[in-house]
């Protein structure tokens, strides 16, 4: 027996809203045997837009029945029963949501006609319910409202039973398929193609553009995992309406998923990610000459297209490096921008400073290049070997004084002691703090596989 449904709701994911019509249709397989439709006051406003799309208002539902005090009708026609909807998930999350709430569990089996449309009726233009009713025939004078999509979906439905050659029906209701569980517009295949191997994933909308990115351990677990349960909020709401396609790079290890999943955040910006788009107020310090022919030391806000001679977190960072090369090699600081006043200079050699012009520039230079000299030495240079995507190769990583330079594979015979030479064989990629520190505590958790290079 399959219990199919069509709700309209307050807006697009359980958690923040409600349903404002629902209808059921108890189908045996051959035809509809039982109907039920009510309004239901959802609680809370229904919002202009939809009920410009619905013709639900505010007045119609004033009062019709809570959700609770249908919950125990709707639940005894929907037990037992396979939940069959177009979009399933949708209507199914916002059903059970709402039951929950009431106090009943749901536990179906769910069919989509969205994706059975697509297998059993395979090469149509669009599979969304007006049109796809338009194409097939099926009259539907209520659309957008609740009885009107469930007796639409039903015909469908029946049209797919008798047109349904290889079984897929069936075969979505093995225990073991995942039909029930992926988005409506995602094809099986997929997921099936996907590897148990580290890698990136990334899902992709009706018009192939990027709008998440992820990294996992296992690709196949990692994806699978995002379209199990029937967690109601947003984001699982959002890509079950909006994944088409998922496409996927392999890496050679955890650390290389981890690395070009932050790259290729910051290169896409993909909608649904968040966590690491968040703006980086890096800090790098920086040398110029002034007008006068003295080398400058400044702290300032990293920017594209200027050079940093040293990547730091904060100003407050960038200062105290400044302050100690400062002490240790006579500078001056306010050359160094530390001091800003117009009081006398407090550097060490203050009798001969060359802010006053008493010290010549190229006296002074000498010292600003041997602290420079002196902060590049004790910036590492090293590799990172490990694993590679087969047994003949090795996934490398490469810091070249203290910046992430970029990764990639090698040879598992390829020996790795001349740094020009290895960086003809990586891709080179922007760095940030984030994977600088993914990089440094990899390196120092198994030290046994950094490759150090001589300055």
């Amino acid at each position: 027996m399959y219990a199919i449904v069509d709700i309209e709701t307050t807006g697009g994911h359980a958690s923040a809203n409600g349903i404002t019509e629902i209808a059921i249709c108890i189908h045996n397989g051959k035809k509809v045997i039982d109907r039920y439709s009510t309004l239901i006051n959802p609680g809370i406003d229904i919002p202009l837009y939809i009920t410009a799309l619905t013709g639900i208002s505010n007045e119609m539902v004033r009062t019709a029945p809570r959700f609770d005090e249908v919950a125990h009708d709707i639940y005894h026609l929907l037990h037992g029963k396979i939940f069959v909807a177009h979009n399933v998930n949708f209507d199914y999350s916002f059903v059970r949501y709402q039951l929950t709430s009431a106090g009943y569990d749901l536990q179906c089996n769910k069919l989509c006609t969205v994706r059975l449309g697509r297998k059993i009726l395979p090469g149509l233009p669009s599979y969304s319910l007006g049109k796809l009713c338009r194409h097939l025939g099926i009259e539907n004078e209520s659309r957008h409202r609740a009885s009107g999509d469930a007796e639409a979906t039903s015909i469908l439905f029946s049209l797919l039973l008798q047109n349904d050659k290889e079984n897929h029906i069936a075969t979505a209701l093995k225990q073991n398929s995942k039909e029930q569980v992926l988005p409506a517009n995602l094809p099986k295949a997929d997921v099936l193609a996907l590897p148990q191997s580290p890698g990136v994933y990334y899902f992709h909308d009706q018009k192939g553009k990027v709008i998440y990115v992820g990294k996992a351990k296992n690709l196949k677990k990692r994806v699978s995992s995002h379209f199990t349960g029937n967690n109601p909020g947003p984001q699982r709401q959002e890509f079950l309406r909006n994944i088409y396609r998922i496409t996927f790079q392999v890496c050679g290890t955890e650390l290389i998923a981890f690395v070009l999943e932050a790259v290729e955040i910051k290169r896409l910006w993909p909608r649904y990610n968040r966590s690491l788009k968040r703006f980086e107020h890096t800090y790098g310090i920086y040398t110029f000459e002034d007008q006068r022919g003295y080398i400058r030391l400044a702290v300032d806000k990293q920017r594209k297209q200027m050079g940093t001679i040293y990547s730091c977190n904060s100003l407050l960072e960038g200062r105290t490096i400044l302050r100690r090369l400062i002490d240790m090699f006579e500078l001056c600081p306010k050359l160094c921008f530390i001091q800003n006043d117009t009081l006398p200079c407090t550097g060490i050699n203050n009798t001969a400073c060359a802010c006053d012009g008493l010290e010549a520039p190229a006296e002074y230079n000498k010292k600003v290049n041997t602290a420079i000299e002196e902060l590049n030495g004790v910036l590492p240079t090293f590799a990172i070997r490990d694993a590679g995507r087969t047994d003949d190769e090795q996934s490398c990583i490469l810091v070249e004084k203290g910046k992430f330079y970029g990764m990639g594979y090698v040879s598992h015979y390829f020996d790795a002691d001349n740094l020009q030479q290895l960086k003809t064989y990586l891709t080179p990629y922007p760095g940030n703090d984030y994977i600088k520190g993914l990089v440094s505590g990899y390196a120092t958790k198994f030290p046994e596989r950094k490759v150090v290079f001589s300055q």
